[in-house]
Order: structure tokens, then C-alpha cells, then sequence
């Protein structure tokens, strides 16, 4: 059953406009990077799936023996999360793994930050075909 207040018809509200104006000044959410988030979205372009996984023993032994390294990993955390985003992005477009979207998070990043790379990391491909254009 509803309850419909006479004596007040209208709602009163639940925090006064100063209150509610220094809320909504207070911390949007980010929806791009700075140039230097970029520039590693950019360096990620090269990356494969390969990259992200930890190379093991025999791997590193080949590497050295051959002269093949293994590719480093970025010394900031929150810059490799985003490395990472961006190369699973670019590979498998909004199917990132669970885990991954997670640790994106928890570095800082917000939801709209990783529609932001998802749709300018897979919006790359659009237009580059292989087909010859006849002359």
C-alpha cells in the first residue's frame, strides 16, 4: 500500500544544494589518460597474449642461450595493469578476463576508463583491411 503525505506533496531533499553541488565537483571519474597512460596503450600495440604469461624455467633457459629475451614487464603496477587491459583489448575486445578487469580496478582505473580503452584499442582495426582496392 502507498503512503501519500497531504501536508508535504512534494519530496524533501536529502541533502542541501551545497552539499550536493561540492558532490558533484567533488571526484568525477575519470574517462581518459593522462599522455603517459597512452603512450603505454600505444607500446602495446606489439604485444601478443604470450607476453602476459610468466615464462618458465625452460623458457628462460632457451631465451638466454639463444638470444631471444622475455619481455619485461612495466615497473609500475598500475601502468602494467593497463598494459595488460590493453593487450587482452586488442585481442579479444570487450571479453577480457574477470581477473583482469578486477586488478584494472583495484590500480585505480574506473569503468568508463576501461570503455574508453576497449573501444579506442578495438576502434583502431576499423578500416584497415587487406583487400586490394581495384585500379
Amino acid at each position: 500500500m502507498a503512503y501519500y503525505d497531504i501536508s508535504n506533496p512534494f519530496a524533501a531533499p536529502v541533502c542541501s544544494r551545497t552539499q550536493f553541488a561540492s558532490a558533484q565537483t567533488a571526484s568525477p571519474l575519470p574517462t581518459s589518460f593522462s599522455a603517459l597512460e597512452w603512450s603505454v596503450i600505444a607500446l602495446s600495440q606489439r604485444d601478443s597474449l604470450g607476453s602476459l604469461r610468466t615464462p618458465g624455467r625452460m623458457s628462460r633457459a632457451l631465451g638466454g642461450l639463444f638470444g631471444r629475451g622475455t619481455a619485461s614487464r612495466l615497473a609500475d603496477p598500475k601502468l602494467e595493469a593497463l598494459r595488460r587491459a590493453a593487450v587482452y583489448a586488442r585481442h579479444r575486445g570487450f571479453a577480457l578476463p574477470v581477473t583482469e578487469i578486477s586488478n584494472f580496478h583495484e590500480n585505480g582505473f574506473s569503468e568508463a576508463q576501461m570503455e574508453t580503452l576497449v573501444t579506442s584499442v578495438t576502434g583502431m582495426r576499423v578500416g584497415q583491411t587487406s583487400r586490394r582496392v581495384p585500379a
